[in-house]
C-alpha cells in the first residue's frame, strides 16, 4: 500500500469546517490503496474543541505528534478572551478594537511571518526527515491555512527526494483577513515572496476552487488540480422541521461578514408583513462577532434571534435537516469570490433551501445553481433578496417549503477522495 504522509495543523479533536477536509481524505484513502500518515501538533492551541469529530479519526490512520510553540498560548497571558477571538478569526472592526488588540494584530502580522505556527516548521522538519527515511514515504502533502506548514513541505522537497503536494483549502495573500493584520510593505512583500516559492516548488497543487486555480495559473507553470469541499454520508434520523420560519447560520460569522442587506430586508419584512413577526426564528450557530449582533439589535431584530453558540459537528448537523432555511454568507470583497465554504456542501446534503450573500462573481453561486440547492444574491440585489425571502415565506406558510436538489452526489467525500488517490497515484506534468 502506498504511504501518504499528509502535514496539517487542524485535525481532531479540533472543531470547525477546516478540519473535516482532510479527516473525510484519510477516512477514505485507504479504500484506494494509500495508507495515510497524518502528522499534527501535540501540544495546539484550538480555539474550538469538538470530541465527536475526534471519535471519527479512522482507524487505519497512522497519527504522529510533536510539540509546538504556540504564540497564541503566550499572548492568552495578556488577555485570553482577546487572543482567541483573534486566533479564531473573530477580529473587531478598527474603530472598534483597543490598543491591546491593534498590538497583537500588528505583531501576529509582522513577527511571525507567514502565520503564528511558523515557530513549528524548524523542529517538525528535523523529526519528518528522520521519519520520512526510516518509513520510506514518498509522497507528502500539506495543507493550509496555517500556510506556514507548506514552509514545512518546502524544506523536506529541498532535503529529500520525496514529491509534494501542497493543498490550498484558501488562499494565501488574497485570504480575507490579510488587510486587517496590519502588514508593513516589507512583511508584505515576505507573503509573496514565500507563497511564490512554495508555488514554483511543490510538485502539484490543489485548491478548493476554480477562482483559486485561475490566481495561481498566473504564479506558477506546476500542475493545479481542484477539489472542493464535500460532505459525508452521515448517519442522521429524520429532523421535525422547526415550527418557525427559521433562518439558520452554521459556523462563524466574522466583523466582515455581517450581511447588513439581510437585515435590512427581514426588519422591513417585520414591519410590512404583520404575521411575519410572529413566525421569524434568526437562529445562529457558532462563533458570533459583536458587530454582528449589535448590527441585529440596530435593526430591531434581537427579539428574533436565538443563539446557540457553538454545538458539536452532530449537533450542527442535525439543526441544518430542522431548519427551514439554511444561511450562506461571505464577505464582500472581490478577495472572497474564491472561498467556497465548507458548509456549503453539508447545507446540500441536509435539503434544505440554502438562501446565499457573497460577492458577484463568487464560485459558490455556481455550484448552488447548478445543483438547485438554492438562492444566491450579491450585495446589490437588496430587492430581490428580500422577495426570495417573502416567497420561501409564503411557501413555509402553505407547508411546502423544500428543494429539489440535482447531481451533488460529485461532492460526496468518497467520490472526492477517489479525485484526491488518482491524483497521488498518477504524477502529472508541468502545465
Amino acid at each position: 500500500m502506498k504511504k501518504v504522509l499528509v502535514i496539517a495543523y487542524y485535525f481532531p479533536p479540533a472543531g470547525g469546517p477546516g478540519v473535516q477536509r482532510w479527516l473525510k481524505f484519510v477516512k477514505y484513502l485507504p479504500d484506494f490503496g494509500i495508507q495515510p500518515i497524518v502528522y499534527v501538533p501535540e501540544n495546539p492551541s484550538y480555539p474550538i474543541i469538538d470530541e465527536d469529530l475526534a471519535r471519527e479519526v479512522s482507524d487505519s490512520v497512522i497519527v504522529l505528534k510533536k510539540r509546538i510553540i504556540e504564540p497564541y498560548g503566550l499572548a492568552s497571558f495578556f488577555s485570553k478572551n482577546k487572543t482567541k477571538k483573534i486566533s479564531s478569526g473573530i477580529i473587531p472592526s478598527s474603530d472598534k478594537q483597543s490598543r491591546l488588540e491593534k498590538l497583537l494584530l500588528w505583531i501576529r502580522g509582522n513577527l511571525f511571518i507567514p502565520d503564528a505556527r511558523v515557530l513549528w516548521v524548524k523542529p517538525s522538519v528535523v523529526y519528518l526527515k528522520k521519519y520520512i527515511v526510516e518509513n520510506e514515504v514518498d509522497t507528502i502533502i500539506t495543507t493550509g491555512p496555517p500556510h506556514s506548514l507548506h514552509l514545512i513541505g518546502l524544506k523536506l522537497r529541498q532535503q529529500l527526494p520525496v514529491r509534494w503536494i501542497a493543498d490550498f483549502r484558501d488562499p494565501w495573500i488574497n485570504i480575507g483577513y490579510h488587510r486587517q493584520l496590519k502588514l508593513s510593505n516589507s512583511s508584505m512583500k515576505k507573503h509573496i515572496a514565500l507563497e511564490s516559492k512554495v508555488l514554483t516548488t511543490a510538485d502539484e497543487i490543489l485548491v478548493t476552487s476554480q477562482s483559486t486555480r485561475l490566481e495561481f495559473i498566473r504564479k506558477t507553470t506546476k500542475p493545479i488540480s481542484v477539489i472542493t469541499n464535500g460532505y459525508d454520508e452521515e448517519k442522521i434520523s429524520k429532523q421535525d422541521l422547526d415550527k418557525k420560519f427559521s433562518l439558520a447560520h452554521i459556523g462563524s460569522l466574522l466583523s466582515e461578514r455581517n450581511p447588513v442587506i439581510l437585515w435590512q430586508c427581514l426588519a422591513e419584512l417585520v414591519t410590512e408583513i404583520p404575521s411575519f413577526s410572529e413566525h421569524l426564528e434568526l437562529k445562529l450557530i457558532g462563533t458570533i462577532s459583536n458587530d454582528v449582533i449589535e448590527t441585529i439589535k440596530s435593526y430591531d431584530l434581537d427579539k428574533f434571534l436565538n443563539l446557540l453558540g457553538y454545538v458539536s459537528h452532530q449537533e450542527a448537523l442535525i439543526q441544518q435537516r430542522k431548519s427551514q432555511i439554511l444561511l450562506l454568507i461571505e464577505i464582500n470583497s472581490k478577495n472572497t469570490i474564491s472561498i467556497i465554504p465548507g458548509k456549503l456542501f453539508e447545507y446540500m446534503a441536509a435539503g434544505r433551501p440554502i438562501l446565499a450573500v457573497g460577492p458577484l462573481g463568487s464560485d459558490f453561486s455556481e455550484i448552488i445553481a447548478k445543483t438547485n440547492t438554492g438562492l444566491f444574491f450579491d450585495y446589490s440585489q437588496k430587492m430581490a433578496l428580500k422577495e426570495s425571502i417573502l416567497s420561501f415565506y409564503n411557501s413555509y406558510l402553505e407547508g411546502r417549503l423544500s428543494v429539489n436538489a440535482v447531481g451533488i452526489e460529485a461532492y460526496s467525500r468518497r467520490k472526492l477522495t477517489e479525485e484526491l488517490s488518482d491524483i497521488i497515484h498518477h504524477p502529472k506534468v508541468q502545465n
